[in-house]
């Protein structure tokens, strides 16, 4: 088999099994898996997978800069927002992420709601300036233009005088054994901060980003308490929630 029937045959694996090590592609080929790991590497250099101790895992599509991914999935976009902003109780201090997932469910806010938010993402701080009985805490740093929300020592500094009910966080890459990722080391961290000062977060999972991976980890799937979804998670996936007490929606 040559190298390129090879990896056509590794993103198949891939799409099926949704993940694959280098020793179980070495003995199901018959090569070394020093082949293997030169196959892998060059298939993440073309960002048709991403690489991982022992193997790969599906490569997240949600990478894109922001414009593009506006334009993404965005009927399943607006389905998830919906279902999110039902959380939302009167008088609750509620943190929202940047990205296009958390702009669509801006959108959907009910306008008769009084509540307080924290963000530090302008663009949604922005968009709720049409919203008179939501107060809006806006926290500064440096302006991470991928994804359009600050990041740096001045928003950890920030984010640690803060208790909120609920963080809903954005991310790139949710599977179960890469965790939680996003495709920036900053914006990891701060995720991850945000996440620590909230009774509880809600990650907002549209299709492309199930079962697949970037390169940096927030943390593992148990710091979502919920996962909301517009299309149901394979049987597998769903099972491995339900045993870890991820909620559904």
């Amino acid at each position: 088999m040559l190298s390129s029937q090879r990896k056509q045959r590794i993103l198949q694996i891939l799409a099926e099994e949704k993940q694959v090590t280098s020793s179980d592609l070495s003995q199901r080929f018959g090569v070394s898996e020093d082949s293997i790991r030169r196959d892998l590497r060059e298939l993440a250099s073309e960002s048709l997978l991403q690489r991982v101790h022992g193997g790969a895992l599906p490569v997240s599509a949600a990478i894109a800069p922001f414009e593009t991914r506006k334009n993404v999935q965005t009927g399943s976009k607006q389905v998830i927002a919906k279902k999110a902003v039902q959380l939302i109780q009167a008088g609750q201090v509620v943190i929202i992420d940047g990205g296009t997932t958390t702009a669509e469910m801006v959108k959907v806010l009910p306008t008769n709601l009084a509540f307080t938010v924290v963000t530090h993402s302008p663009s949604i701080a922005v968009a709720l300036v049409d919203y008179p009985l939501i107060d809006v805490i806006m926290i500064g740093g440096q302006l991470y233009r991928h994804s359009v929300v600050a990041v740096g020592s001045a928003v950890l500094e920030a984010i640690a005088h803060i208790n909120a009910d609920i963080f809903f966080m954005g991310v790139t890459g949710v599977h179960k054994t890469a965790g939680l990722t996003t495709g920036n080391y900053e914006e990891a961290s701060v995720k991850r901060a945000l996440a620590a000062r909230a009774a509880e977060t809600v990650v907002m999972v549209s299709p492309e980003k199930m079962n697949s991976a970037s390169a940096f980890v927030i943390g593992d799937l148990t710091l979502a308490s919920t996962l909301v979804v517009d299309e149901e998670p394979d049987d597998e996936m769903r099972q491995w929630l339900a045993n870890k007490h991820i909620s559904l929606m």
